[in-house]
């Protein structure tokens, strides 16, 4: 129990301010991104947020407007794909025409520059690939395409055929209908393989936009922290991670991240990432 409840909080408006003890503390978390090997990053809703896209689970989110259990799940979509699709049209009317913010920019040029392995997003939206993210492993599907859960199809989308119509789309191969190529609850999540092979070795875990409750994501953190990693969380408040009541699972051990730095993910990662590689305003980091 070590590392349980150990996470310490950096807010970073005293970072930018020139607070002493809180520029200890930034030190140090660079000092961990200095030395690491291999870094990966988890990413959640809260990243997309400030690039426009609702956290579906806010007040504004689907899950205000649709009844998980009527619409969001894989046997309501088998029951009544009619029905099912006005769910999956509200959100691609959610994610449609946003752009990255400088969160996912931050993320795709440390990739860039040899930093970052990859990452983990539980987002549907896209936006870590238009940033320029190469290595993205979107654990809960995406939006660019849609599949068939029948033969198996897999085809690229076109989104305002599929808004502007009222019809089901169908397979082209067995004209069963298709549904978003995205995790409906009651389906298993993606790319735990992939996910797998960026853990081994990973000593750094950058943790963004997350509340670290929704299962398998959340345990990604405390395995990296089981095996003597370091874990940054870059969020708006304290997460369960924080909080050291992630743990157990099929990825390991629980345990906290090391140190939260508080603020939005738009203005704390690309100051990280600025204070690592240079460039932006200060050049080296907040002044």
């Amino acid at each position: 129990q070590g590392r349980i409840m150990s996470a310490r909080i950096l807010d970073f408006d005293l970072v930018e301010r020139g607070d002493p003890e809180a520029l200890r503390a930034w030190e140090e978390a660079l000092g961990w991104a200095r030395s690491a090997e291999k870094w990966a990053a988890l990413t959640g809703a809260g990243v997309s947020v400030e690039s426009g896209v609702p956290d579906f689970r806010s007040p504004q989110g689907v899950w205000a407007r649709f009844s998980m259990e009527e619409y969001g799940t894989i046997e309501a979509f088998h029951r009544n794909p009619a029905k099912a699709w006005k769910l999956y049209r509200a959100i691609w009317e959610d994610v449609g025409g946003k752009e990255p913010n400088p969160a996912h920019l931050a993320l795709a040029r440390l990739e860039r520059e040899g930093r970052l392995a990859g990452l983990v997003t539980q987002n549907i939206d896209n936006l870590h690939q238009k940033a320029g993210s190469r290595k993205v492993i979107e654990i809960h599907g995406d939006t660019r395409r849609l599949q068939c859960v029948k033969c198996g199809w897999v085809g690229p989308v076109k989104a305002e055929e599929i808004l502007a119509s009222r019809q089901v789309p169908l397979c082209p191969v067995c004209r069963y209908p298709l549904k978003p190529n995205v995790v409906m609850f009651g389906e298993d999540v993606r790319g735990l393989d992939e996910i797998e092979d960026l853990l081994q070795g990973c000593d750094l875990m950058l943790v963004a936009g997350t509340s670290a409750e929704v299962y398998p994501a959340n345990l990604l953190p405390p395995r990296v922290s089981s095996a003597g990693g370091k874990v940054i969380e870059f969020n708006l408040a304290p997460s369960a991670l924080t909080e050291g009541r992630v743990g157990g699972g099929i990825f390991g051990a629980g345990g906290s991240s090391d140190l939260l730095i508080l603020g939005k993910a738009g203005r704390t990662l690309p100051a990280f990432a600025d204070a690592l590689l240079g460039g932006g305003a200060g050049g080296g980091g907040p002044k």
